[in-house]
């Protein structure tokens, strides 16, 4: 791929860009994931998920991804993956659980893809 002439503003399927129109979409979620870095944070989250989410003015469609712990759900609500991986350690989703939702897979099917892989 000739990178010098790479249009950086063509879609990728089945891809959400990260660019700066989906940062100012995102802001509350990943401002409310970065507090995650806090254990009081987190406390105080999982007593009132809902509560949390009204503190940090989240939008219904946030609200909804947060609630359904869908990770490409709230990437397509403007989350930045460094910051929902906050998010995602508060209920123990590994990578795995991850890779499984970005796949369509369960995470046991999506380790089973990885273990033949590595054959």
């Amino acid at each position: 791929m000739d990178l010098a002439n790479f249009d950086h503003h063509t879609p990728i399927p089945g891809t959400t860009l990260f660019d700066g129109e989906q940062a100012m979409k995102g802001y509350a979620l990943n401002k409310m994931c970065y507090s995650f870095n806090g254990a009081a944070a987190r406390e105080e989250y999982l007593a009132d998920p809902e509560a949390y989410f009204d503190k940090f003015s989240l939008n219904e469609g946030q609200k909804t991804a947060c609630r359904n712990k869908n990770v490409l759900e709230m990437i397509a609500q403007g989350g930045n993956i460094y910051y929902l991986a906050k998010f995602a350690g508060i209920y123990k989703l590994s990578v795995q659980d991850v890779g499984a939702q970005q796949t369509g897979m369960t995470t046991e099917e999506f380790k089973e893809k990885l273990l033949r892989a590595g054959d």
